[in-house]
């Protein structure tokens, strides 16, 4: 993107760059994106077709969607499968095997050759929508790879150096980044922001695919997303649009974004740097008080960022690593991610830039995955923004370490019980509905009181449900 504000090294740096608008501006004020009824039960999955299958390929993790809408996802979030750009390649190891950045496309229109052919990508497609699945496509909108072909053909769609070049992209003060093997995009041409969303309309056009997941969607003018988001939806009109980015203004054309500041909230109250409380100044600081209350969230423990950078479940939330997830499956307007290899205890991190194939030796967790992705498709209580119930607090005699809440609607109640901390709790706990209930991993029935007393195991949880018909 061309950026409107500079920090001064950038700004000697960069000489087309257009200080006349911000390009953090959000656009004319909008109201909310309408939510179509089929977003209220769905969860979303990462497909990382280079590493889910030891081949790498589309056709090799086709087969795999069976087993995928059996665990009850609904939406599968594809990366990037373009073509890599070999030009400034980063190759950290220095191995001469690494097979790029995902995220340096230099062919918007194309599938590598290493992950199969667009027909590949067709039938992939076609495979989902026969399983009801809707199928999104990461897009990288922000930058390409220096050897795109609009890098010899355009040059003006770039921001240029003062040697006329291309320059890395930069974040939204200007200031160069790290990702030296891609290019930045200026978005103050016209013709490339039309350009852009002609290449987005290809896909929808030509493959069928049902919306985007839009990388680092803050660092590209609000004006773009709203004028191309509106266009893709007149080619199919419930296209779901997913923004990686963590503010209120995007929901005036997409319908969730990441939930960034959750997720750096489960990573610190796992480190004991905060209490269970603060999800509560979530709930209140945060959704209730900036988001329009239709607005999705995507909840997470991991995704492909987080695993080849910051750590694997196990290493940044040890045994509480269920617990955090069975929250973001059920905390009020989020929707819940799973990573390619989640469900299979994926315990180190890939290597982003490298062939590195999940191992899918243990499949213990994906029961639990599927028991927790049912509950929430197939009860009212646990849907999403804007169908779901109200979170509704249940007061604890220990909030510091237990968090506690139910969620009503359409008759059904889903009571969750966490315990954050590394050390078994015994609490008493008041303000839940009474009633006969199930707990969802056991199946164990019980009739709890308005107020009572529970015990619950170091990083232990329990998720009760007026549905006694279980989890199938």
């Amino acid at each position: 993107m061309n950026k409107f504000i500079f920090g001064l090294a950038a700004s000697a740096l960069i000489l087309t760059a257009c200080q006349n608008n911000s390009n953090k501006s959000q656009g004319d004020e909008k109201q909310p994106v309408e939510i179509p009824s089929w977003e209220a039960t769905a969860s979303i999955y990462e497909v990382n077709i280079r590493q889910h299958t030891a081949e790498g390929t589309i056709n090799a993790f086709t087969p795999d969607i069976d087993r995928i809408a059996d665990m009850g996802i609904e939406i599968l979030w594809i990366m990037p499968v373009q073509p890599i750009g070999v030009e400034g390649r980063k190759d950290p190891d220095e191995t001469g095997e690494a097979m790029g950045s995902y995220y340096s496309i230099s062919d918007y229109t194309a599938v590598a050759s290493e992950y199969g052919t667009v027909e590949d990508f067709k039938a992939m497609v076609d495979k989902a929508h026969e399983r009801g699945m809707k199928v999104i496509l990461d897009w990288v909108a922000n930058h390409t790879a220096f050897d795109h072909h609009w890098v010899s053909e355009h040059p003006e769609y770039y921001s240029l150096t003062e040697d006329g070049v291309p320059s890395v992209a930069m974040d939204n003060d200007g200031n160069l980044t790290d990702w030296t093997d891609v290019a930045d995009l200026n978005y103050n041409n016209p013709d490339m922001q039309e350009a852009m969303a002609q290449e987005m309309l290809w896909w929808m056009t030509e493959t069928n695919i049902d919306g985007f997941r839009c990388d680092v969607a803050g660092f590209v003018p609000h004006e773009f997303w709203q004028m191309v988001i509106p266009r893709i939806r007149e080619v199919k009109e419930e296209t779901f649009m997913l923004a990686e980015w963590d503010e209120p203004y995007l929901h005036d054309v997409f319908d969730m974004t990441y939930g960034w500041d959750f997720h750096h909230r489960t990573n610190e109250v796992a480190k004991g740097e905060q209490s269970a409380t603060t999800f509560d100044d979530y709930k209140t600081e945060v959704l209730d008080s900036l988001y329009p209350e239709n607005a999705m969230k995507m909840l997470f423990t991991t995704n492909h960022d987080e695993n080849s950078w910051n750590g694997t479940v196990y290493e940044r939330y040890g045994d509480g690593h269920k617990a955090f997830f069975v929250l973001c499956a059920t905390y009020e307007q989020g929707m819940p991610l799973v990573y390619s290899g989640q469900e299979a205890g994926l315990d180190h991190r890939l290597r982003f830039f490298y062939k590195d194939t999940v191992s899918w030796k243990n499949q213990s967790l994906e029961s639990f995955y599927a028991a927790t992705l049912h509950l929430k498709k197939s009860n009212p209580a646990l849907w999403n923004a804007p169908y779901g119930g109200d979170m509704v607090k249940i007061t604890t005699s220990n909030d510091e370490a237990v968090y506690a809440f139910y969620r009503e609607a359409e008759g059904n109640t889903v009571v969750a019980f966490f315990n954050f901390s590394g050390e078994a709790v015994s609490f008493e706990y008041s303000g839940m509905p009474s009633g006969v209930y199930e707990e969802v991993y056991s199946g164990n029935i019980i009739n709890l009181d308005p107020a009572g007393i529970m015990d619950l195991s170091p990083w232990g949880f329990m998720l009760f449900s007026t549905e006694i018909t279980g989890v199938e």
